[in-house]
């Protein structure tokens, strides 16, 4: 029952935000002559409904906040006919339950937010400190990070996207890792967990599907313990360490959200009396 009401109280919202954004819509800015006397501010529901493709009535029973569902096509049309906002376009979405394709592909792409400056957040950060896209690729660490993930963030690194050192690549074709890694089986098997339960339905998907086939491929262990689907959501806790100059290392892990880009986290190692100096 709750769950229901909850369901309801989104398709209203969303009915009331497409209607709003309607009526703001000056008919000569999307080619429409002004002839004469308009009862309704902006744009008409016939239209909106004609710009983007969709009868007049199914845009009557989504305003109204009837039970139906829009597509991602035509959510993507409505902003655009609308010129919503990147900040209103991802509200659209979300009232209708749906993901931005315009964001998947951002994020399968790795592009940066072009208004976060990536390497500035993890060099203001005082402990090691990394951000992973939606693939676990590493965009930027900081000199903490690098001096210890040895055979990992302290390779030389490309600008092309498939060179970009890769956390589940490191933990499972890097033989180094399993020195480091002082539970590196324990570790490693919820990591797989992690990523599954991460990248959800586009484990199907390139470049997703192709980098887990070859994990699959190169490492019995991932692909035992991918087989199992097994899911966890990433948590932080102790992570210790061997590291081969700074001898035992803990470290506590804190992974965060980064709200601009949907899929990247920003991980930190907090750390008591560890030097990586």
């Amino acid at each position: 029952m709750q769950q229901h009401a909850r369901g309801d109280a989104m398709h209203n919202k969303l009915g009331e935000f497409i209607r709003l954004h309607r009526e703001r819509i000056k008919p000569e800015d999307v080619g429409i002559p002004a002839h004469g006397r308009r009862r309704t501010p902006g744009l008409r529901r016939e239209e909106l409904a004609q710009l983007c493709a969709v009868s007049p009535t199914w845009l009557t029973w989504l305003e109204q906040g009837r039970p139906i569902s829009a597509s991602v096509k035509v959510l993507g049309k409505m902003a655009e006919v609308m010129s919503l906002t990147p900040s209103e376009r991802a509200y659209l979405f979300r009232l209708a339950d749906k993901l931005d394709p315009m964001l998947e592909n951002q994020m399968d792409q790795g592009i940066a937010c072009q208004t976060v400056d990536l390497e500035a957040i993890v060099d203001a950060i005082n402990v090691p400190a990394y951000i992973l896209n939606g693939q676990w690729d590493a965009l930027a660490w900081n000199r903490p990070a690098q001096d210890l993930f040895v055979g990992w963030l302290d390779q030389p690194t490309s600008s092309g996207a498939e060179m970009r050192p890769n956390l589940l690549n490191f933990m499972f074709l890097e033989p180094r890792a399993h020195t480091l890694i002082t539970d590196w089986s324990d570790r490693a098997n919820r990591l797989v967990a992690e990523f599954r339960a991460d990248c959800g339905k586009h484990a199907d998907e390139e470049p997703l599907s192709g980098m887990i086939e070859t994990l699959k491929r190169e490492s019995n262990d991932f692909k035992r313990w991918w087989s199992s689907h097994h899911v966890v959501g990433r948590t932080g806790g102790a992570r210790q360490f061997s590291h081969p100059t700074k001898g035992k290392l803990t470290f506590e892990q804190v992974t965060l959200s980064l709200s601009t880009r949907r899929g990247f986290k920003l991980v930190m190692l907090l750390n008591g009396n560890n030097s990586l100096k």
